[in-house]
């Protein structure tokens, strides 16, 4: 009899266990998705700016020379899909498995007409969209992660013509994510206080707040990569380099 408890409390553990797994990599998984957008938007301080700080994120200062080591990029890249791919799975589980029970979700959503509801069904279909599109984006910066910087990126955006890609990305991501740590707080009560329904009406605005933010900053560098990526294209391939450099890589062609 002590067993057959012992098994029903194990398996009455089971789902918290994923779901605390589940908010943990959801957490991990915004943060470095708002860390990354920041990084990237480094372009509206311009190409050189851009080009530092991928140098910076390359170890450039380990060698004191004109290289650092990409594969810290690769490293970073795996860890972050393997993330992706737990939260993914877990977050699974609670999806609709078949168009009846979809029908029937959507019913129900008409029906009550609940706010925090209609915010999962975002995350829904935002998450099925990162899902494929994500994978995609995480395996090119993963595979060639010395392809980053000014040039090579505004490349991917308009020569390899990404841009559709990354332009649905960025809404999808930037919804799923904020949506996601509003819905996090609310869960496990964070910053509930003493009234705990205040305490949602701020969160709420500091989600859409922050979603402003991230999106107007987003389609601010997605511009900025475009316009270089156009005025590059004639040149697509060619690696930037700032005027110190490019000084002295003209005159070791001519030595």
């Amino acid at each position: 009899m002590k067993n057959f408890f012992d098994a029903a409390d194990k398996k009455s553990r089971k789902p918290a266990r994923l779901d605390l797994i589940q908010s943990l990599s959801g957490l991990v998984l915004a943060l470095f998705m708002w860390t990354h957008l920041l990084l990237v938007s480094s372009i509206l301080l311009g190409k050189k700016a851009m080009y530092t700080l991928t140098g910076i994120m390359e170890g450039k200062f380990l060698t004191g020379g004109d290289h650092g080591f990409p594969i810290i990029v690769t490293i970073i890249g795996i860890g972050i899909f393997s993330i992706f791919i737990l939260h993914a799975g877990i977050a699974l589980r609670k999806f609709p498995i078949s168009w009846r029970q979809h029908k029937i979700l959507r019913d129900q959503m008409k029906t009550m007409k609940h706010g925090d509801t209609n915010l999962w069904y975002t995350q829904f279909l935002t998450g099925f969209i990162m899902f494929f599109l994500g994978s995609v984006h995480i395996y090119i910066l993963t595979t060639h992660p010395a392809e980053i910087g000014p040039y090579a990126s505004a490349d991917r955006f308009v020569s390899d013509w990404l841009w559709p890609l990354y332009f649905i990305l960025l809404f999808a991501v930037e919804l799923h994510a904020t949506i996601g740590m509003y819905r996090l707080a609310v869960k496990w009560g964070i910053f509930d206080g003493k009234n705990p329904r205040a305490t949602r009406k701020r969160l709420k605005m500091a989600k859409n707040t922050l979603t402003v933010f991230f999106l107007v900053i987003g389609l601010a560098s997605f511009a900025a990569y475009m316009k270089i990526g156009l005025e590059h294209r004639d040149r697509a391939g060619e690696r930037y380099h700032p005027p110190s450099e490019q000084a002295e890589l003209s005159r070791g062609e001519h030595q």
